[in-house]
Order: C-alpha cells, then sequence, then structure tokens
C-alpha cells in the first residue's frame, strides 16, 4: 500500500486528509438517503449485503484499525459491533454467516446512523491530531475500502429491488438522450513488446496491484467500445444460449442449472425487451453496453463473434494510455448509475467492469501484508477472474490503469461487461485497426 502524495507541511496534510474522509464519507450517506429503514436491511442473494451493513461495516474497519490503536482513550461505540460487523478479518475474531447479515434488525438503521458519526468525531480528531505517515496510509486504505462498498451498496440495493416484486426505483437515472447512438465499432491496434504492469508511481494502490514488473505481450487489437446491447442480442437471437460449442464447460452448466437465456434484469415482455435499471424497469436501449453479464457469457459472445477476451495486462496496457479519460467517463459522481452508449469514447474508464480472461492471482514478489490486513486482497487469490476499468457506480478517484478487481466468473450483479479482442495481424479488423503505439 502507497502512502498517499504529500503535502507542504504535516498539518496541510492532516486537514487535506480530514476533508477527504468527510467527502468519502458523505457520498456513502448521500447513496442511502433515500432508502426506508426496511430497505436497508434486505439482502437478497449471498453475494450481495444489506446497505445498512456496508455502513456499519465500513465504519468498523476505522474503528478496529485505526481508532482502537491508536486514538488514546478511545472506548468502542458497542463491544458487540466488533463481532456483529466483521467482515472476514479471521485475525480480527469470528463474526456471522455471511448469508445472515440481513436477519440482524438490531441495531436498527438509526444506530448505526448515531455509530457513524460517533466514529466520524473520533476520527476528526484522529486525523487532525496525529500526523503520522503510517496513520495516513492506513487513512488512505480505509477510504478506499469505503469506496468498494460505495459501488457495493448500489449493485446491491439495485438486485434487491429487482427482487421485489414492484420493482421500485431506486436512482433518478437519466433516460439516454435520443441522440445518444453508440460508435461505430472498430479495433484499436497494439504492438507487443515488453512492458510495465502494476502500480508503480505515486499515491494510493491496493496491494494485489503491486510490485510493478514486466510482462511480455504480442501484437494484439481490442475494441474500440464495449459491446452494445444490441450486438448481444445478435448473438441471442443467433442460438448463443443453446449452442454449447460456444462455452465453456463450466459455463454451460450454469447455463443449464440456472436457466440463462439473457443477461441479469433482461425481460421480453410482447416481443420487446426490458431491462431493470436503477430508476426502475424500461425498454432496452440498443446502443447502451451490455452488462449483468458472467464471464461465460463474456467468453462465450466472443467465441461467437471469433474472437475472445482481452488478459488484464493488454488491457492495463491499452488503458495506460488512456488514463486522462477517467475523469470524462460514466462514473459514479456522474449519479447516473446506469451504463451509456459511447459517444466518441472507447470507454476504458466507467460504465461496466470489463471481463478480463485473467485468473485473478499475485504478481511475481507479491507479499501480503502482515496481520489483519493482509487478509485484504491475497486470500482471494483462487478461482476468480479479473475485471478491469471500472463502472458507472465507482468513484472517480478509486479507479486507475493498475486496479484489479475480481469475481468468480459465474457473477452477474455487478456491472459487467464485454470488450472484445483479437491477436494482431489477423486480417479480420486488422486492415481498418487504428495503431495505438508500442508495448
Amino acid at each position: 500500500m502507497a502512502a498517499p502524495a504529500q503535502l507542504d507541511s504535516p498539518g496541510l496534510v492532516s486537514r487535506g486528509l480530514a476533508e477527504r474522509y468527510s467527502a468519502v464519507r458523505g457520498w456513502t450517506e448521500k447513496l442511502a438517503e433515500g432508502l426506508s429503514p426496511e430497505d436497508q436491511m434486505v439482502q437478497s442473494c449471498f453475494e450481495a449485503s444489506p446497505v445498512k451493513w456496508h455502513r456499519a461495516h465500513t465504519s468498523w474497519f476505522f474503528e478496529t484499525f485505526l481508532l482502537a490503536p491508536h486514538l488514546a482513550g478511545y472506548c468502542a461505540v458497542d463491544e458487540r459491533f466488533r463481532y456483529l460487523f466483521n467482515s472476514y478479518y479471521d485475525h480480527v475474531g469470528e463474526r456471522p454467516e455471511r448469508g445472515t447479515r440481513g436477519m440482524i434488525s438490531r441495531p436498527d438503521a438509526a444506530e448505526i446512523a448515531v455509530y457513524r458519526r460517533r466514529v466520524d468525531e473520533a476520527m476528526q480528531q484522529l486525523l487532525l491530531g496525529d500526523g503520522r505517515p503510517e496513520i495516513a496510509q492506513l487513512v488512505e486504505l480505509g477510504l478506499n475500502h469505503e469506496q468498494q462498498h460505495q459501488e457495493l451498496m448500489v449493485t446491491d440495493i439495485k438486485h434487491a429491488f429487482w427482487t421485489n416484486p414492484l420493482r421500485p426505483a431506486y436512482w433518478a437515472t437519466r433516460e439516454t438522450a435520443a441522440n445518444s447512438t453508440a460508435a461505430a465499432a472498430e479495433w484499436l491496434e497494439f504492438e507487443g513488446g515488453v512492458a510495465e504492469a502494476g502500480h508503480g508511481g505515486e499515491g494510493f494502490a491496493f496491494d494485489n496491484e503491486r510490485p510493478r514488473h514486466r510482462v511480455l505481450l504480442n501484437d494484439f487489437l481490442l475494441g474500440g467500445r464495449l459491446v452494445t446491447n444490441g450486438e448481444y442480442m445478435q448473438f441471442m437471437a443467433d442460438g448463443g444460449y443453446a449452442t454449447p460449442t460456444l462455452w465453456l464447460s463450466e459455463g454451460w452448466e450454469a447455463v443449464r442449472t440456472n436457466r440463462w437465456q439473457a443477461p441479469l434484469y433482461w425481460e421480453e415482455r410482447d416481443g420487446k425487451w426490458f431491462c431493470f435499471t436503477c430508476g426502475g424497469m424500461r425498454e432496452l436501449d440498443a446502443d447502451e453496453p451490455v452488462s449483468h453479464v458472467s464471464l461465460f457469457e463474456a467468453d462465450a459472445y466472443a467465441r461467437w463473434r471469433g474472437a475472445r477476451l482481452a488478459t488484464e495486462f493488454e488491457w492495463e496496457h491499452a488503458a495506460a494510455r488512456e488514463s486522462e479519460a477517467a475523469a470524462r467517463g460514466n462514473l459514479l459522481e456522474r449519479e447516473h448509475l446506469h451504463p451509456a452508449p459511447a459517444c466518441g469514447s472507447a470507454q476504458f474508464f466507467g460504465d461496466c467492469w470489463e471481463w478480463t480472461s485473467s485468473s485473478y492471482g499475485p504478481y511475481p514478489g507479491f507479499r501480503p501484508a502482515a496481520g489483519a490486513l493482509g487478509e485484504y486482497n491475497g486470500k482471494f487469490m483462487c478461482n476468480q477472474y479479473v475485471l478491469r476499468g471500472g463502472s458507472c457506480a465507482t468513484p472517480q478517484s478509486h479507479i486507475r490503469p493498475s486496479y484489479r478487481n475480481f469475481f468468480p466468473a459465474v457473477t452477474r450483479w455487478q456491472f459487467s461487461g464485454i470488450r472484445l479482442a483479437k491477436d494482431g495481424g489477423s486480417s479480420a479488423g486488422a486492415a481498418e485497426a487504428r495503431t495505438r503505439g508500442r508495448a
């Protein structure tokens, strides 16, 4: 974990970090403010968590790893919270089974609001009174951890509202403008060679983004934008979900077991396709990026198109040259909370997380931190795949080219989409590709 960029004096560092702390914590409350106490308690699937739990757990993180060990005289708001709101930190102690989080009605949402305020007051005291670099590093980790949970709050409540027969709206998402059509499909060409991957610069990064290391890339092509709903419907119409040769074996089993016929949240009514959004049900827009697909569906679609998914290193090499585009991406601060058509954008940042073909594992030389914080990423490096680029629910300050998200291949409740890739030099697409530089 890297230290945050240093300012001119410890006092300025402390004040700047205190302001950032307040801003990040405020976004969590903004995402929850329109939800009733009943809404905040729903856990609609094992993978998801109640919004109330997210609000409590992110406060638990600061209380457990910063306030208890570093603020003199601090007394826990409630000793029982150490157990109730632990997620997976075995070093900290026991915890409730993950699937029972939605059964914990007490403390209620109002008590969690008090908990957050008490933690925030104590954290401001710590931040303004302790300028040690190690404290700043822990705070940055806690803030980035909270931003991860902000995205999960959005995806979890979306899934919860979808399971409600009333299909209520969570967020006032904007309708796509009538002239917002997806850019024409094209291929971006990249020459291979030895490249560097992983975070190696200033600022915060998670431990799984390090160390920076060299990778060998062959020539490759990437789609110039994300795959659209309309393109994916062509795959469906051509029997994509009924053709076993397009699917990995485990993926075909998932199709049959779960009876998949379309991406999550799609429904066909009277010959028309609709999708559930954070703003409720609406007719499917063919120009928007397809979202809420599993790795298996992304891989099958790529095979159907005679293409493949990118490796995470191909994606990072391409996106590093587009890093300034993150400021223009459809990310959380846009407050849209829905993927939008690519209008002159390559969509490397925002809209949908992009499945890669890379298994989630350690970089050469990776070493998890000692103690409980070492459980943050390393212990999950098994049976998961890497996604890159962020989504419409990812905070802008949270995403970067080296960021590695990861989920099991069957996962669909996240804003996960598809970007196609091909080996370089292939006749299909190479002639119309735009050269984007060497590795």
